[in-house]
């Protein structure tokens, strides 16, 4: 048994745009039907969603064989919940919070085993196939990638040293505590932040390492790529599902 190869983290590293996204319905049978859907990625979020390890896991499952490449963001930037997601297999997380370097490199160390990090060892979990995959302690950071998410002011005039953290794959801007942060809680698109946004974006760039983002609106989804984010998430399910739940009774209580 071989090492699973992490698509999205080999995409984003030569340069190919991936459009994902966010999933809040911690769902195995909702994930199984978005990961068919042609997404690239697919984000489960257990920061601002009821996921734990359990429900993570059956979705992971359910993804199998999908287009879509699971992303698990975690609660926090936590050594002991982040060594649960991997021991189940989890290969990309997207750190919430980070505003510091030394808070970078922590998120990198609690994925390598010593002596490069500080990830418990386990003989024989799920990530490594229950013991079937040779040598997967030495091998796994080939396919772990490592998103840190920058959505305060602090974490903004930090970027470049961020960035530059060996093991960081990527950094994403969160649009929504960004937008908190600048003093306009709940309105991500007021220009102060939609400027802010745009100089994060050409700044990772510059340090040479994928920006990603998300976001619900078409028009600005396309003005990131068209800027040059390499992963962006374009929707979440329980808008959609809202939405076009809505929609539909709409139409029958005229």
């Amino acid at each position: 048994m071989d090492l699973p190869t992490n698509r999205f983290k080999h995409a984003i590293q030569s340069g190919q745009k991936q459009i994902g996204l966010w999933s809040h319905l911690c769902s195995n049978i909702s994930t199984e039907i978005l990961a068919r859907c042609g997404f690239d990625w697919l984000l489960l979020d257990m920061e601002h969603s009821p996921n734990e390890v359990e429900t993570i896991l059956s979705q992971l499952q359910a993804m199998t064989g999908g287009t879509a490449t699971p992303i698990i963001r975690p609660p926090w930037n936590d050594m002991v919940t982040m060594k649960r997601l991997l021991d189940i297999g989890v290969q990309t997380v997207l750190i919430p919070y980070v505003q510091t370097a030394e808070e970078a490199r922590d998120a990198v160390a609690f994925t390598r085993y010593p002596p490069y990090g500080v990830r418990g060892y386990a003989g024989a979990p799920r990530a490594a196939g229950y013991g079937r995959i040779k040598d997967y302690g030495k091998r796994c950071s080939e396919e772990i990638c490592v998103l840190v998410q920058v959505e305060t002011v602090q974490g903004l005039h930090n970027l470049e040293a961020i960035a530059n953290v060996d093991g960081i794959d990527g950094v994403f801007i969160g649009p929504g505590d960004l937008a908190a942060a600048l003093g306009h809680l709940g309105n991500p698109k007021h220009p102060d932040v939609l400027a802010a946004i745009e100089d994060a974006i050409i700044r990772i760039k510059a340090c040479g390492k994928p920006a990603g983002i998300l976001t619900g609106d078409e028009t600005l989804a396309r003005r990131y790529v068209e800027l040059g984010c390499l992963f962006v998430a374009v929707g979440a399910d329980q808008n959609l599902l809202r939405a076009s739940a809505d929609a539909l009774a709409a139409r029958f209580k005229v």
